[in-house]
């Protein structure tokens, strides 16, 4: 095991630590499963108190990179983290960029074409049945009449996922997580008044017959559509936000003469 625990300077200590422990372990150095020293051998070694490590190890930890167990045998172990934990980060970290303007949703919304197009093209030779199945039910949910709006937003997302792993590349399914898994539900619900929920299901439909022909230029032709649509109708709704408000008339109030009984 080596980690440099040199060259830290005063400011932000738990971060550079947290910084260093990870370099650690994407350079090899600390390998998975393997014990981390204890938080007072850390503080000794670094040169810095026990919460500093505690907040370092939290960073890490946060990060998935790192797990604790209890007992005789317990301690801090280098984690491997699983697909899932990797792409929740990956989509919360999106989500946050998002929210401080460091990504527009134009960016965003360019990317997923780019990604779901790529996965059309693989998922029209690599998708499998169950995988045509799931898509074509919910197709079949976006068509029902009584279906609320968010479950409505919630099978848009689901069918586009299930597109996505079609295309059987977890590198692909790792860069969209942050395009779909954070961001989807969130414009799909901002543009819900302005979508005609039959459209969706038929583009939707048109999609999916192409992935079952195995045609690959019609998948990406309906997809292309759905965005065009999906972007319109982004517009729309941007416009209908932006839009100020009229002044609601307050009706004034006029005094009324005593009665005199």
């Amino acid at each position: 095991m080596s980690i440099q625990y040199q060259g830290l300077v005063t400011h932000g200590l738990a971060s550079q630590i947290a910084d260093k422990i990870k370099q650690a372990i994407l350079d090899g150095a600390l390998k998975v499963d393997e014990r981390l020293p204890t938080e007072e051998e850390l503080a000794q070694r670094f040169a810095v108190s026990r919460p500093t490590i505690r907040e370092a190890l939290k960073r890490l930890a946060a990060q998935h990179l790192i797990r604790s167990r209890r007992g005789p045998t317990g301690g801090t172990f280098v984690n491997q983290p699983t697909q899932a934990e990797t792409r929740l980060m990956m989509a919360n970290a999106t989500a946050l960029l998002v929210s401080m303007g460091e990504l527009s949703l134009g960016d965003i919304a360019e990317t997923r074409q780019e990604i779901e197009s790529l996965c059309c093209r693989l998922a029209a030779t690599r998708r499998t049945d169950a995988q045509l199945a799931v898509m074509a039910e919910e197709i079949k949910r976006q068509r029902d009449p009584t279906l609320s709006d968010q479950d409505f937003c919630a099978s848009d997302v689901r069918f586009h996922c299930t597109l996505i792993a079609s295309a059987h590349n977890p590198a692909l399914e790792l860069a969209a997580a942050g395009v779909i898994e954070s961001l989807q539900p969130a414009v799909n619900l901002m543009i819900f008044r302005f979508r005609d929920r039959a459209q969706v299901a038929n583009q939707h439909d048109t999609l999916y017959q192409a992935l079952v022909a195995r045609d690959a230029q019609g998948a990406m032709s309906a997809l292309t559509h759905y965005m065009d649509v999906l972007t319109t109708q982004y517009q729309a709704a941007q416009e209908a936000s932006e839009t100020p408000k009229k002044p609601r008339k307050i009706k004034p109030v006029t005094a009324q003469a005593p009665r005199h009984e």
